[in-house]
């Protein structure tokens, strides 16, 4: 997971959305460290790895909570 910016500010952050530059309203003292943010315009979704200074980490596509694991196949 690649660290996608960090954010140094007083109660609320308002760092961009990398993919839109749209501007993420994040609550700095209502949020902790494994949180997902979720960009309002574009969907993608941050996790909050650091909140001094506030550190937003983009969440790598993944299965779906459907999809059953390679090997996990039902018989």
């Amino acid at each position: 997971m690649e660290c996608a910016m960090l954010w140094k500010g007083e109660d609320t952050a308002m760092p961009s959305c990398p993919e839109c530059e749209n501007e993420l309203d994040i609550e700095v003292d209502e949020v902790g460290e494994g949180d997902v943010i979720t960009c309002e315009e574009c969907g993608s979704q941050f996790e909050v790895v650091g909140v001094e200074p506030l550190e937003l980490a983009r969440v790598e596509d993944g299965l779906e909570e459907d999809e059953p694991l390679e090997g996990d196949e039902e018989e």
